[in-house]
Order: structure tokens, then C-alpha cells, then sequence
């Protein structure tokens, strides 16, 4: 079905909505890892732990999902996984140890995953002549969700403490009974009769090496931003930072990200997206070098602008891979969000682990430089190209 050429706004708004509720769920365990190593004695590997493995079930979940969202319509995996995130991550709050904690947080990680996929694959339909832009309003219900949500869980919790978290759950609860009524079933992209290799077959023969770079680069990046997210908020409780000034830096982080986006994606529509990762990724390195050597209050500019860098090009790898290869939009969603985004994030047990060893700081300082290596990589993207051509 050929998309309209004007944007269906109530369906976007709707689709962007479960983004944001979605992940302002997610958002909530980063800037609370403080707190649970206080509460349940936990050791930074054990943070690593947690957060590696959520990222490493986005990793093994969101393929999946995209592969049958492709093949069958329904909303059950889309709405199921939103209920699971809002009801099992403010479950943390009351997790007795360890173990509970990682399940819960663990079952809201797949429900997150759940529905990415299918939702990103919606949008190029919703979205007319302007999917970049289209798709970078979409990413901002994420980025953005994952600004607020740090700031309003750390507040939260700073004055009622973690075991009123299940009360949070009325705020997604709400949501989901308006997405209910708004939000329509996915259309299959007609694959039932396809096998898993069939499919893939079909979708990359042709534009494989392309997908392959684009989504290599999408996890360093997301090994980045990742270890930045996990890390940053327990560095500056160790400087002497508050809670929630830790909370406040993930907000300042992502709201820059969620500016960039945005210009990034209407800037992409025009003059094509390899221009706009070149820019972002050469100069997310001394972005995060700066932010490291900031003292004081000054660390928050600092954070504001990496967060514009690092966060810029994240809705581009999936408007660019959709594009290659149109009719495997779930999948190619999947692949530039959860499978990239899960084993960028499944490397946090490793950083965790080098922390303890050496220190937090010394560590992301070594992280920091990993954008470089993606420059060579971003020269061999396909040439300019209007994201906006169907």
C-alpha cells in the first residue's frame, strides 16, 4: 500500500505516545542504580549485570518481534509489551534483593521490546513525504521519555522512597486505555508463507553490506551511549553529587538528544543522512572528553552538549535502513534498535567490571574515543539520498 503524501498526525501522535510511555518506564532503573547498590549492597558488576542483560533481552526479543510483526497483524504485541513495562519496572521498587530486582526489571525489558518494532515500522505508513522527520518525532517520544523519566522517578523516589514505585503504574495505565481506542492494527508486510531465512533473503539480498554497515555503526554508538547512561549517574554520586542530580544529567543528556534528533531528521530529508553522522560522530569524541574534565555545575553543559552528539543519529540508522529495504520495515526497526541497541548495552557487565578494576572515570574516558571508529565506516553509507523519496 503506497502511503499518503500528508502525514496521518493523530496515528503518529498515538504511535509516538507509546514510545514515550513505553520508555518513560524504561527510563526508570539507570538513574536509580545508586539507590539499589545502597539498599541491596550491590556491587558495580552487579549493576553491569543488570543492565547488560536487559540490553542483551532487547538483543534477543526485538528481532523476533519484528519478524512476526512483519508476518501477522494484531496489536496484542504491541499494547501487551506496553502493559508489561508499566507494570513489572515499578515492581523494582519492591524487589527484596538481587534476583528479584533483575526479573522485574528484566520482564519490563521485554515488554519494551516487544513492541519497538512493530510501532518503528509503522511510522514510514503514517508518515507521507516525510518519513526522516516523521521518524526522528518518533524517536523524540523516546529521548524524550528517557529525559523525564530519570528526573520525575528520582524526585519521586527521593520523596516517597523505592517501595512507593508500584504507584507510578496509574500514569502508563491511563495511557494504555486511550492507545486501546486510537491505535490501529499493524499491516502485515505479507511474508507468512516466508521462512526466517526466506525473509531475510528477500528483504537484504540485494542491500545486505549496507544494512550490515549501517547497523555496525548503530551499535558502537549505542555502546557509547549506553555506557555513558549506566556510568555517568554513579561517577557523579561518587563526586559527591546528589541522587537526583543524577537523574537530572540523563535528563539533560536525552533533551539535548531529542533536540538533535529532530534536526537531524529534517536536516537528512534534504541533504541526505551520511553528511549528518559524519558531523555527529566526529564530534561526539571531544564532546565526552569535555564533559569528563568539567568540574562543578559546569558538568552539566557538558552532558547537554554530548547528549546532542551522541543522541543525533539514533532515529537515522533506522529511517536509512528502512529505506534500502521498504518492505521489511519491522525487521529492519528491530535490527537498528534492539539488535543494535542490545549488544551495544550487553557490554555494560564488561565496563561495570573494568570500573571496579580501575575506576568509573578511566573507563568511559576509553570509551569515549570509540566513535572514531565509526568515521571510516559512515564514508562507505550509501550516497545522498532525500529521506523523504519512497
Amino acid at each position: 500500500m503506497k502511503p499518503s503524501q500528508s502525514p496521518n498526525l493523530k496515528i503518529l501522535f498515538a504511535l509516538t505516545l507509546i514510545h514515550f510511555t513505553g520508555d518513560f518506564y524504561s527510563a526508570f532503573t539507570t538513574p536509580l542504580f545508586p539507590a539499589f547498590m545502597d539498599t541491596l549492597n550491590l556491587t558495580l558488576a552487579q549493576v553491569g549485570l543488570i543492565a547488560g542483560i536487559n540490553r542483551f533481552l532487547s538483543f534477543i526479543v526485538q528481532p523476533v518481534a519484528g519478524y512476526l510483526a512483519d508476518r501477522h497483524q494484531g496489536r496484542t504485541i504491541i499494547l501487551g509489551g506496553m502493559a508489561m513495562a508499566v507494570v513489572f519496572i515499578p515492581l523494582s521498587g519492591i524487589a527484596g534483593g538481587f534476583w528479584p530486582l533483575l526479573l522485574v526489571i528484566s520482564l519490563g525489558s521485554v515488554g519494551s521490546s516487544l513492541f519497538h518494532p512493530s510501532v518503528a515500522g509503522m511510522i514510514p505508513l503514517y508518515a507521507g513525504n516525510r518519513k526522516g522527520f516523521s521518524m526522528s518525532i518518533f524517536n523524540t517520544g523516546g529521548t524524550l521519555a528517557f529525559a523525564v523519566g530519570p528526573f520525575f522517578i528520582t524526585t519521586f523516589v527521593a520523596t516517597w522512597g523505592l517501595r512507593a514505585m508500584p504507584a507510578t503504574m496509574v500514569i502508563g495505565l491511563t495511557a494504555l486505555v486511550y492507545l486501546w481506542f486510537v491505535v490501529p492494527s499493524p499491516r502485515s508486510e505479507g511474508m507468512a508463507s516466508s521462512g526466517l531465512v526466506g525473509t531475510l533473503k528477500k528483504q537484504f539480498g540485494a542491500v545486505w553490506k549496507s544494512i550490515f554497515l549501517i547497523w555496525l555503526v548503530m551499535v558502537l554508538r549505542a555502546v557509547v551511549g549506553q555506557s555513558f547512561m549506566t556510568f555517568m549517574p554513579v561517577l557523579l554520586v561518587s563526586r559527591g553529587y546528589s541522587l537526583v542530580s543524577g537523574g537530572v544529567m540523563i535528563t539533560l543528556f536525552t533533551l539535548a538528544g531529542t533536540v538533535s534528533g529532530l534536526l537531524s531528521g529534517y536536516t537528512a530529508d534534504r541533504a541526505g543522512a551520511r553528511p549528518v553522522f559524519l558531523t555527529a560522530h566526529l564530534l561526539m569524541t571531544p564532546a565526552l572528553l569535555i564533559m569528563l574534565s568539567l568540574p562543578g555545575a559546569w558538568i552539566y553543559a557538558g552532558v547537554a552538549a554530548a547528549g546532542f552528539f551522541v543522541l543525533a543519529t539514533m532515529p537515522l540508522g533506522v529511517t536509512l535502513a528502512q529505506e534500502l529495504a521498504p518492505g521489511g520495515r519491522s525487521m529492519v526497526s528491530s535490527l537498528m534498535m534492539g539488535l543494535a541497541y542490545g549488544l551495544g548495552g550487553a557490554v555494560a557487565p564488561l565496563v561495570g567490571k573494568l570500573a571496579d578494576i580501575y575506576s568509573v572515570a578511566d573507563v568511559l574516558w576509553g570509551v569515549a574515543f570509540i566513535p572514531l571508529i565509526t568515521v571510516p565506516l559512515i564514508l562507505l553509507f550509501p550516497g545522498k539520498k532525500t529521506m523523504g523519496e519512497g
